[in-house]
């Protein structure tokens, strides 16, 4: 049985749809994973043979102002998931971000490239890949601008924003790949059912820029809304962004056979299901 942790979320949702009756479900009403107490004492009473954390504090701004909250939550919480599958012999499957890396490699990263994150986000995420290593038995899958049916989005930004106003302005020049839930949840069952450990990247395939990809969005839903350009820096957030942040997945398609569909065709398919 696997048991997912974040179950709510959008990719815990996406995830557990997928596993159907082979999964189960916690979520941050069930478990505290700031507890080891709690961690061990759900673990233990369930006592699945694979654990797939989705739960996370994955407001990147807000993890610049709430440090604690997000070392807590994305450090320690892997820390205590780590134990508590180690104790009970089950494998921890961590979901983590390419946050972890700065952007400046001007190239797709691979999976043993050195991360150096630039915000409080990606440090509280990498403190999580390094304690998922308390457990032996551990699968580390790095992602990237998540969109789904479940949660908040950039998708559904674009479009809630793009039903109020006729033109807006987006940055283009961060790059990376969007990546619908649904793919994700498909790569990490294949990973677990191929028994893969270590590190992997796991993205829909291709890369654009934020811009680019609103300007797909308003293509694909028939919205006549004019994107403009902007720069990050004007854009002026809390937290620095990688400007190239693009996941190489090879090592996923070679070891698992599964190459997540490219970007923009993920994208359609998430906004024929949304209708």
């Amino acid at each position: 049985m696997i048991l997912v942790v974040g179950a709510n979320g959008m990719l815990g949702r996406d995830m557990m749809a997928l596993l159907g009756e082979r999964g189960r479900g916690v979520d941050i009403d069930d478990i505290d994973i700031t507890s080891l107490e709690s961690t061990e004492r759900v673990l233990t009473a369930v006592r699945p043979s694979v654990v797939v954390n989705c739960a996370a504090y994955t407001d990147v701004d807000g993890c610049e102002s709430n440090q604690e909250t997000a070392m807590q939550v994305n450090g320690e919480g892997v820390a205590h998931l780590a134990m508590a599958t180690r104790m009970i012999g089950a494998r921890l499957v961590q979901v983590s971000t390419d946050y972890v890396f700065d952007g400046g490699k001007g190239a797709p990263y691979l999976e043993n490239d050195a991360p150096n994150p630039l915000n409080v986000y990606g440090e509280s995420k990498l403190a999580g890949e390094m304690n998922a290593a308390v457990n032996p038995d551990h699968l580390i899958v790095r992602t990237q601008w998540l969109y789904g049916l479940h949660g908040k989005n950039f998708v559904e930004t674009m479009l809630r924003l793009g039903a109020e106003r006729d033109e807006l302005s987006v940055v283009d020049d961060q790059i990376g790949s969007p990546t619908w839930t649904v793919d994700l949840a498909h790569a990490i069952l294949a990973l677990i059912e191929k028994g893969c450990r270590g590190v992997y990247h796991a993205a829909n395939g291709g890369y654009c820029s934020w811009n680019e990809f609103a300007r797909a969005i308003f293509q694909e839903a028939g919205m006549g809304v004019k994107v403009t350009a902007m720069t990050t820096e004007q854009l002026n957030r809390p937290a620095r962004r990688p400007l190239y942040s693009t996941l190489d997945c090879g090592k996923l398609l070679r070891d698992c056979g599964y190459g997540p569909q490219p970007w923009r065709d993920a994208l359609r398919s998430y906004l024929r299901l949304r209708k």
